[in-house]
């Protein structure tokens, strides 16, 4: 069984699935499911869509949906009787399915560690009762949960190694009829609808506010959660244009990237991208969880480098004019974007060098299941 709980994690379980394929043909997969483990064979119970909810106020009107998720996942665990789990970021969720999975002797590889260095390190004590083997992308993770009797491995980041743009830069500026004289700013407003609505009003006010004085092309990749016609309306008269997908090829050949904190901003790391980073989350939210968040920085690109390496605009700081005043030193040249792009080469570095991490994965996966049998 595997379950994924929002895209980065469909798409690293799909990568995961691929390889578990090529060491066990034949096998059944079955469990949660996005567009990545569907595509990759994932015989779907239950989908990703009806679990991508973020903050601590927003769940709660999804929740008798999740609910209803979480008891079809279950009930089918409870039939098919699964040899092994595999369950991938998205730790609200899951904890709940791994607990329930235990009482029934199924072993539990968990992809992606929870971030419990962050927030909430009470939860440590649930991940040493219910995960046989935790695999960790970050390289700072693995000593952390060592250290406190989780069984841990670190395989490296899925992406590095693996990230690159299928088109050239004319092909990419051909295709979206961009003119190539023109500075590219991407914009990444982040995958989940509701996180995308609270986003785009000040992406668009900055968008105007750097476009005075300056010829510049802005590209909205959309993710496969809204799609590109999700955002007609908002981005009407605004210099932003929303495409279908294509957010690597974007990152890759971008002059700037306006990027949601998360996984894109690493995936803008890997591909040697100037960013500047944001988020933002309804006020309840944000007093609640502001006091528990234990870390110097949101930007996981920060984390890994261990310092300020691009700037960090969380909340009330995520304004239009917030957005342009960072941004318009970055896309003038100097020495902040030269220093910049130093830096995120350093932190892709950190990031490569330990082989494939899926592969390693796959290894890891194969040796829990053999100590079951």
């Amino acid at each position: 069984m595997i379950s994924a709980g929002e895209a980065s994690g469909d798409y690293y379980a799909a990568l995961l699935l691929t390889e578990l394929r090529k060491r066990w043909p034949g096998t059944d997969f079955f469990g949660c499911a996005g567009p990545h483990l569907r595509e990759a064979g994932l015989r779907p119970i239950i989908r990703v869509e009806d679990l991508a909810v973020v903050g601590v106020v927003e769940v709660i009107g999804h929740l008798p949906r999740i609910w209803r998720r979480f008891r079809e996942l279950i009930d089918a665990a409870g039939r098919e009787k699964p040899d092994l789990a595999i369950l991938t970021d998205a730790p609200d969720f899951h904890f709940r399915v791994a607990k329930k999975l235990k009482k029934q002797g199924i072993p539990i590889i968990y992809l992606v560690a929870p971030q419990v260095w962050a927030w909430r390190e009470g939860r440590v004590k649930t991940m040493r009762r219910i995960i046989d083997r935790l695999l960790c992308i970050f390289p700072f993770e693995e000593e952390f949960f060592r250290d406190r009797g989780v069984p841990v491995t670190y395989i490296g980041h899925p992406l590095a190694g693996r990230i690159r743009p299928t088109l050239t830069r004319d092909e990419f500026f051909r295709k979206h009829n961009l003119r190539p004289d023109r500075p590219l700013v991407v914009v990444l407003p982040g995958s989940r609808p509701s996180e995308v609505l609270r986003h785009i009003p000040p992406l668009v006010r900055a968008a105007g506010l750097l476009s005075k004085g300056r010829e510049l092309s802005f590209i909205l990749p959309a993710s496969p959660h809204c799609g590109a016609a999700f955002f007609d309306a908002s981005l009407a008269g605004s210099p932003i244009r929303a495409i279908e997908g294509q957010s690597w090829d974007a990152l890759a050949h971008c002059d700037l990237a306006l990027a949601a904190s998360g996984t894109v901003t690493v995936e803008a790391a890997l591909l040697g991208a100037p960013m500047v980073t944001f988020y933002k989350v309804t006020p309840l939210t944000y007093a609640i969880a502001k006091p528990l968040v234990k870390v110097p920085f949101y930007s996981m690109v920060n984390l890994i480098a261990g310092r300020h390496v691009v700037p960090e605009l969380i909340q009330d700081d995520m304004t239009g004019e917030r957005i342009a005043a960072v941004a318009a030193p970055l896309l003038d040249g100097g020495p902040d974007r030269a220093k910049m792009k130093e830096a995120l080469a350093e932190v892709a570095a950190r990031l490569t060098g330990l082989g494939d991490a899926m592969s390693k994965a796959a290894d890891e996966v194969v040796e829990v299941f053999g100590k079951q049998v």
